[in-house]
């Protein structure tokens, strides 16, 4: 797959998961919306919501995932390494020089987040700029911006803001289900196949952001591997920081809706691993991936 052709995918995608969530998010209200007895203003709702997620995920992804995440501004004085790093990097990837952030937290990680590569951003933990040697963190900062050049930030960002979206919208829901409407006397009338449909649909509603999720597709891991080696021409340098990133505890930092925008899942703990838990990770396994960079 050519660069060119990953970009006009990863904008197709992104049109497509903004249409599928508003579709599948008024859907899901109007579902609640018959067990409350009033389907048509949870509709209304639930359009309203979902269309202004999306254009604000569109427009403000980035400030929210750093938000989320606790993220601070990098100065070039205080992460020296760290900014001219990149800074080489950006010049030899051919793009802007990102803005910098970093995560306050021990245990080695980064992403990249932001709409396109003008308004891109490369987040990294103080874990990983103090724990791996240079070579490892030009790897890692080189699949970054693979991510940015492709526009994998853009897709990536969206979903995190969407899923997050989900999440937050399914706990209230819950909460005015068991609490919020104990007084209402209309509880009585309300048929027993929609309270049983509105529980269903509220514990499969973190399974479809999950699904939502694995959608923009783990492959693009193996493919910002395989072109940030082409910028560094060093594979070592990224299998040897996977290894380490690897070795460490979670990451404090993170929620489950930011998870797949980390270079290396944020929750798995070493050792970690069977068919069903690599089935549902955001990630592809990391020995595979050291493994197909070592035999570069």
């Amino acid at each position: 797959m050519s660069l060119y052709s990953q970009i006009n995918q990863n904008k197709t995608k992104t049109i497509l998961i903004m249409l599928i969530f508003i579709v599948l998010f008024s859907g899901f209200f109007y579902l609640i919306g018959k067990y409350f007895n009033s389907p048509g203003a949870y509709l209304v709702l639930g359009l309203i919501i979902s269309s202004f997620s999306s254009l604000g995920s569109y427009f403000y992804s980035d400030k929210i995932v750093l938000f989320t995440t606790g993220a601070r501004p990098a100065s070039k004085k205080e992460f020296f390494d760290f900014y001219t790093t990149t800074e080489n990097l950006a010049i030899a990837a051919g793009l802007p020089m990102p803005k910098l952030y970093v995560i306050d937290d021990s245990s080695p990680n980064a992403f990249a987040t932001g709409r396109d590569p003008r308004h891109a951003v490369v987040c990294a933990t103080t874990g990983l700029l103090k724990n791996l040697d240079r070579s490892d963190i030009e790897g890692v900062i080189s699949h970054e911006l693979s991510h940015v050049k492709s526009y994998d930030i853009l897709v990536s960002s969206i979903v995190a803001v969407l899923v997050g979206t989900l999440a937050i919208i399914s706990n209230w829901l819950m909460r005015r289900m068991w609490w919020g409407d104990s007084r209402d006397d209309n509880n009585r009338d309300r048929s027993p196949f929609f309270a049983i449909l509105f529980i269903i649909v509220l514990i499969i509603t973190p399974i479809v952001a999950t699904l939502i999720q694995l959608a923009i597709s783990r492959k693009r891991e193996f493919l910002a591997d395989a072109s940030g080696v082409l910028i560094t021409r060093n594979p070592e340098g990224l299998a040897s920081a996977l290894e380490k990133i690897a070795s460490y505890p979670p990451l404090k930092n993170a929620s489950p809706s930011t998870a797949h925008l980390f270079i290396a899942n944020p929750f798995k703990k070493k050792g970690q691993s069977s068919w069903l838990i690599n089935l549902f990770s955001t990630h592809p396994p990391i020995e595979e991936r050291i493994k197909i960079l070592r035999e570069m």
